[in-house]
């Protein structure tokens, strides 16, 4: 099937609208704009439920490593029902045993810089049958998923999931399309969201101190109002800015818009 590329189609006119709508969020609102992200896929798919994961490779993997080095760093769901948080925290344990499930196998296998696979045709029958599928899918009110991964470099992809339940039909090819169609279009949105966590660039993950000081340096806070706005002494603020700096290799508030504008490399 070929996806229309016209202008003037009204699915592709919510696309647009989607992406004008992530690039008004201001720096500061990164969080609100992933989840504006996640909700308008999930109305647009007829889809119950999003997950957003950033998975990073390790230094020096093990040659027995299954997932090859890879691992989720930050995982967000759009609608955190407890029981679809737990089962995947229980995943996220898993990752680290040596009881991998097929599906984490695949997610991670590959070099393409982007794809999007649709759960029925990524993995065998025999799996639909399977543990992992009746824990993590049927029981916590899942049937069904496409998956979309963007490599941002060689250490650091974005994977994105959506998930109907069982009352819904299947995703169809028309709808991995038109994943993939809102997906490739948004590298820059990727890109900002990573280098708000520090995961893209910075020598070292932010800490969560660090992350609300940098998104109000860049959203044009001086310091004194900064440690104002987050209840901060001045010295507080002024020793998180500084290890900010230092951890994305710069040596001022110019220099670091600079490197969010992509100026620098």
């Amino acid at each position: 099937m070929h996806l229309s590329t016209d202008s003037t189609n009204p699915q592709n006119q919510n696309v647009y609208a989607l992406w004008d709508r992530l690039a008004e969020f201001s720096v500061g609102d990164g969080d609100a704009a992933l989840t504006h992200l996640l909700a308008t896929l999930c109305a647009m798919l007829s889809a119950r439920n999003a997950l957003w994961a950033v998975v990073v490779r390790l230094p020096s993997p093990t040659r027995t490593d299954p997932l090859l080095g890879w691992r989720p760093r930050l995982v967000r769901l759009l609608d955190p029902i407890p029981a679809v948080a737990a089962s995947v925290q229980e995943q996220f344990d898993t990752l680290w045993s040596t009881d991998v499930d097929l599906s984490q196998i695949l997610a991670v296998s590959g070099d393409e810089p982007f794809r999007t696979r649709l759960l029925f045709e990524a993995l065998p029958p025999a799996w639909f049958e399977g543990e992992h599928y009746r824990r993590h899918y049927l029981e916590v009110g899942l049937a069904d998923s496409i998956s979309v991964r963007c490599a941002l470099n060689d250490d650091v992809r974005i994977h994105l999931f959506v998930f109907r339940d069982a009352q819904a039909p299947r995703f169809s090819t028309p709808d991995s399309k038109r994943l993939d169609f809102v997906m490739r279009g948004l590298r820059w949105f990727y890109r900002q969201q990573l280098l708000s966590h520090g995961l893209l660039i910075a020598n070292a993950p932010l800490t969560p101190a660090e992350r609300r000081v940098l998104l109000a340096l860049l959203d044009g806070h001086m310091e004194k109002q900064i440690a104002q706005r987050l209840d901060q002494s001045p010295n507080t603020t002024h020793f998180h800015v500084k290890s900010i700096y230092a951890k994305f290799g710069v040596r001022n508030r110019s220099a670091l818009a600079a490197l969010w504008l992509g100026k620098l490399r």
